[in-house]
């Protein structure tokens, strides 16, 4: 199965299983922010494709829109705690053992931004669970690594669902 073919499965799975939509939405939220799971996942594709269906109206937004935010928020913090756990020794792990410059990257990138790098670090494809993970690593406070997080967990979320739940709805008004 390629990689469109999932997602249209995935997309077509909430479409006819709606009650299952908010809980899908909340891995897949929580998968794309989680350390090593997220350069796995292409959950961004498939959310954007749930903002499709909440545009055309065949799921609410506010269910999905919680549900990733709870899953972003989530995800982040667990990679923020492993990162307070294990320290440097992530870099023994697997994906960072055949990729070591991706953690590097994160380093640098937290390092020179800090909070506002949990922030801006959630749109940005491997940054993304990377900062998290270094912000643990650095030993971040937890006070401010939850307002960082929080902040772009609520943004995010908007920023992935919104243009298929509003752009849709707004094309449409348009055209008639």
């Amino acid at each position: 199965m390629s990689l469109g073919e999932a997602e249209s499965a995935i997309i077509g799975f909430l479409r006819d299983h709606q009650g299952w939509a908010p809980i899908i939405v909340f891995v897949l939220a929580f998968g794309e922010s989680l350390a090593f799971v997220s350069l796995l996942l292409p959950a961004t594709v498939i959310l954007i494709g749930v903002g499709a269906l909440i545009g055309i109206g065949e799921l609410p937004f506010w269910p999905m829109w919680l549900a990733a935010v709870a899953g972003a928020f989530l995800g982040d913090w667990l990679s923020y705690i492993i990162g307070l756990k294990l320290g440097w020794r992530v870099a023994h792990i697997w994906p960072f053992t055949r990729r070591p410059h991706v953690l590097m990257r994160g380093h640098e990138f937290f390092k020179r931004w800090g909070v506002w790098g949990v922030f801006i670090g959630r749109f940005f494809g491997p940054l993304r669970a990377i900062v998290p993970l270094v912000a643990g690593i650095c030993g971040m406070g937890q006070f401010a690594f939850g307002i960082g997080n929080i902040l772009s967990a609520l943004t995010w979320a908007t920023a992935v669902l919104a243009p298929g739940a509003f752009g849709l709805a707004w094309l449409e008004r348009i055209l008639q």
